[in-house]
């Protein structure tokens, strides 16, 4: 089905992986599983309506704060989810770039080692992007971002009076701004792309968890973008 106006880029905030587990009487960590699953059949959704580039927000900073078992589970899972991504032919065949944003130094060495090689396996391709947001969070971005600005200045290459919106834009973890936020199971940001997020289109699915979410409801939010008029302030 075509869709008029589809969203570039995507920003989704994947939440509920561990209620839907509970309400499969299973431990809370094990929705993270299907939370993964999901991701795969979203990719092809997003080849088939031409949407060029994802952002989703898989891991804050306070996610560190985890039970340990859960923890545990969740290293281990990424680790083993990049590795076979890595390996997955139709992410070569698409031509998908992998990035990831965060404090990524904040991951224990082999989950940093699995993201660097992903990304390095990649790195080349422009068809589509997909970036994880981890050990992510918001405010972190923009206090690494003026951090950055400082020293710059510190090192007499950047002059005060020079900063201004795209300055900023080139020292924050992503330079690209999302057409559309979809955020499951809740009705807030929690800190997602604040500095962004300025002017995306926002869908909340308050009762839909992660792991129910299906290709009919993606559509249903690619449709109500389309037919928004974005008008950036104007």
């Amino acid at each position: 089905m075509e869709i008029s106006n589809v969203p570039k880029h995507v920003g989704i905030i994947l939440d509920g992986n561990r209620r839907f587990a509970k309400r499969l009487m299973l431990k809370p960590w094990k929705g993270h599983e299907w939370g993964y699953n999901k991701i795969k059949e979203l990719f092809d959704w997003c080849k088939e309506y031409q949407v060029k580039e994802l952002t989703l927000y898989a891991f804050s900073i306070e996610n560190f704060n985890r039970p340990k078992d859960e923890f545990n589970f969740l290293m281990k899972l990424f680790e083993t989810a990049f590795k076979e991504t890595k390996k997955n032919k139709k992410i070569h065949e698409d031509k998908i770039r992998i990035n990831f944003i965060g404090r990524i130094n904040m991951f224990p060495k082999n989950v940093q080692d699995s993201m660097q090689d992903l990304m390095d396996s990649t790195k080349d391709y422009s068809n589509f992007t997909v970036n994880f947001a981890m050990a992510y969070g918001g405010r972190a971005e923009i206090i690494d971002a003026t951090k950055k600005i400082a020293s710059q200045i510190k090192e007499g290459k950047l002059n005060i009076d020079d900063i201004n919106d795209e300055v900023f834009k080139k020292n924050i973890y992503l330079e690209s701004e999302p057409d559309l936020i979809i955020r499951t199971s809740e009705q807030r940001l929690s800190g997602f792309l604040l500095w962004q997020s300025s002017y995306a289109e926002i869908q909340f699915l308050p009762d839909v968890l992660w792991p129910e979410f299906s290709k009919e409801i993606f559509l249903q939010c690619l449709k109500n973008y389309s037919k928004r008029s974005r008008r950036f302030g104007k």
